[in-house]
């Protein structure tokens, strides 16, 4: 049946691959593992959230939109120029955005694509409600029909909201 020499060939491949799993193993904990670089993480990533600056302190929005650049939103809303024109009545993808500072929600003369949670929203576009709607359009009315991931900075929304309200307004 199988002889000394073919049992002891078996029993070394397995131990052998075994021994190689066991060994990468070690490696890879010696490369990856978060202990060894001190008691922090190797790479620390700073965020800032949508209603603290970086200090902690709250932003008061009024005081960032009194603050804020047009000129700077402008390059901003380049982001949204796949979508939206700024022309009044030129809708595209998305509905145009001339006057749409304190404009009623999804009341865009000729748009027709609005979904039913943006219809059913109601209220008007103040500047408060843009800045929560750019912050993350899917949190802010669930079930748009918008795909835009939102701007993160409170600093670039309220650029482009002061951009905006030069428009039309």
């Amino acid at each position: 049946m199988f002889d000394t020499m073919t049992v002891t060939k078996a029993a070394a491949g397995l131990f052998g691959t075994f021994l190689v799993l066991l060994l990468a193993k070690w490696g890879a904990e010696v490369l990856y593992h978060a202990d060894g670089h001190g008691e922090t993480a190797s790479y620390i990533i700073e965020t800032e959230s949508s209603g603290e600056s970086a200090d902690g302190e709250e932003v008061v929005f009024e005081e960032m939109l009194a603050a804020a650049d047009p000129e700077k939103g402008a390059k901003v809303f380049r982001k949204c120029t796949a979508c939206h024109k700024l022309e009044d009545g030129a809708n595209g993808t998305g509905p145009y955005l001339y006057a749409v500072v304190d404009r009623p929600v999804a009341a865009a003369k000729g748009f027709t694509g609005y979904s039913a949670a943006m219809q059913a929203h109601g209220g008007n576009w103040t500047p408060e409600a843009l800045d929560a709607f750019l912050t993350r359009p899917s949190a802010y009315i669930s079930g748009t029909s918008m795909s835009f991931a939102g701007l993160k900075k409170p600093q670039e929304r309220a650029d482009l909201i002061a951009y905006l309200q030069t428009i039309g307004n």
